[in-house]
């Protein structure tokens, strides 16, 4: 499917609007003599967080114009970094269950994109959340996204999915939160949303361009940020509780995040709320996954949010490559401080998803595989590269199934599936389980996951994949027809 030509013109005047506000935002911060790598230096560090321009449905629709081009500011600095509408993150589109989601995607870039409602439950046909489309440059496209009235209310994003394309652009700054309201009244005072990417720049501002050995380990950037700012501070005062929306929008990152001083006290994954707060000293989050986390500081001072070192196992084949593991990053900074309140209670209880508890349907076995050829290594599952064209597995509508995904290789790999999300019965890490339904599970080097799959909200052909993008893009996907 095709799109229809645009004029540069107006698909700078669309970033440009966009961008208005975030240059306003930027007005009198200093320099820093705080480098991120790459000889990039941000021109701001520890302002206070901005969140992304809201959009928000009136009356059952939001449409919305996204135009996807080069030149937006970030660390306070302008770049050649991606963004939607003149700014990375893109802006933040709430919408509530019922409604319809029409976003008229523009590609300002050099190459072709789409767009991916990661986590909505909507149809994957036709001009829906289709992984297949190709929007060429300078065209643009008419997304809609049909919100079914059951949908679970939480935390979502959208990001670019054209297959071979996605880490570079993901990774260039392409990206954004999507929130489905009327979910419960938390006892909070703020609701935020924290969008963490990573890239690396050169000292121009240019997006750097990975090796191949990066590309095979999964890039991290050397430059993490929060809504596109370095280090920002979140203030609060002792006593009160604020909602932290946290999403990953890293291409390979895994984030552990900790905040010093304070449990995390976790209230829903992946947007399916759990079925009572649990306090957490760790919240991990493998790339796109996300995590509503109440922070309650209770006495003053400053708190560093940070994600610590996670070991994602080493290539291992061949001699080539070692171990890959993150360092210690920091995110941000809470600052407690002012006059104390009351602290409220958490609730006891919440609305939790009820999943299906038995299977009719197959049992299935998918593995992620690496191997040797003579065009050097590469990435697939069940030992085959993506191919669009072919059918992988063919899964009857309507039916609940358990598939088991296999690791065969030494690296860790994040699972992601299109459209239907799944539970998570066992892993062979024995990690935690949520007993709700997520989109995203690390499945351990030389390990496995065990995962129960309704199919039952909408037929249709889609993907899923390593959600390491580098290794998507290398052929770590496959395709699912379910009819």
């Amino acid at each position: 499917m095709s799109g229809r030509p645009i004029s540069r013109r107006r698909a700078m005047g669309v970033a440009a609007a966009g961008a208005a506000s975030v240059a306003g935002g930027t007005a009198g911060w200093l320099w820093s003599a705080n480098s991120a790598g790459g000889g990039f230096r941000p021109a701001a560090t520890a302002a206070p967080l901005r969140e992304p321009r809201v959009l928000s449905s009136r009356g059952g629709r939001l449409q919305v114009e996204l135009a996807a081009a080069a030149g937006v500011a970030l660390a306070g600095r302008d770049t050649e970094a991606l963004g939607y509408n003149g700014s990375s993150p893109g802006p933040t589109l709430r919408v509530r269950p019922g409604d319809d989601l029409a976003v008229r995607l523009i590609n300002g870039l050099a190459e072709p994109t789409n767009l991916h409602t990661h986590g909505l439950r909507v149809s994957p046909q036709g001009n829906g959340d289709n992984p297949f489309l190709r929007i060429e440059p300078g065209t643009s496209f008419d997304y809609l996204f049909r919100i079914p009235r059951d949908h679970p209310t939480g935390t979502f994003w959208y990001h670019p999915h054209r297959h071979g394309l996605v880490a570079d652009q993901v990774f260039g700054g392409l990206g954004g939160a999507l929130l489905v309201d009327d979910g419960p009244d938390l006892p909070v005072e703020q609701d935020r949303v924290l969008l963490v990417t990573d890239t690396t720049m050169t000292v121009d501002g240019v997006v750097a361009r990975p090796d191949r050995m990066e590309r095979m380990q999964g890039r991290e950037g050397e430059l993490v940020l929060v809504n596109g700012q370095h280090q920002p501070t979140l203030g609060a005062a002792p006593g009160t509780a604020q909602r932290w929306r946290v999403i990953n929008g890293c291409a390979s990152r895994v984030l552990a995040l900790r905040l010093a001083g304070h449990e995390l006290d976790l209230v829903a994954r992946d947007g399916a709320f759990l079925p009572a707060p649990e306090s957490q000293q760790r919240v991990v989050l493998p790339p796109g996954s996300r995590a509503d986390v109440l922070v309650r500081p209770t006495t003053p001072g400053r708190f560093p949010l940070l994600s610590e070192p996670v070991d994602r196992g080493g290539m291992g084949m061949g001699g080539m490559g070692g171990g890959v593991r993150s360092e210690r990053v920091l995110l941000a900074t809470l600052m407690a401080g002012g006059p104390e309140a009351k602290p409220a209670p958490l609730p006891p209880a919440l609305p939790a998803e009820q999943p299906r508890a038995t299977t009719d349907g197959k049992r299935r076995e998918v593995a992620f595989t690496m191997g040797m050829g003579t065009a050097g290594m590469s990435l697939g599952i069940d030992g085959r590269a993506f191919d669009p064209d072919r059918t992988d597995q063919l899964v009857r509508f309507g039916t609940v199934e358990e598939w088991t995904v296999v690791n065969t290789t030494p690296m860790t790999h994040p699972f992601h599936l299109h459209v239907w999300p799944f539970v998570v019965l066992a892993t062979s890490d024995n990690a935690p389980l949520s007993g709700t339904p997520q989109d995203v599970v690390l499945v351990p080097p030389q390990g496995w996951v065990r995962l129960r799959i309704p199919f039952t909200a909408y037929p249709g052909r889609s993907v899923f994949h390593c959600h390491i993008l580098d290794h998507e893009d290398a052929g770590m996907m496959a395709t699912i027809q379910v009819r």
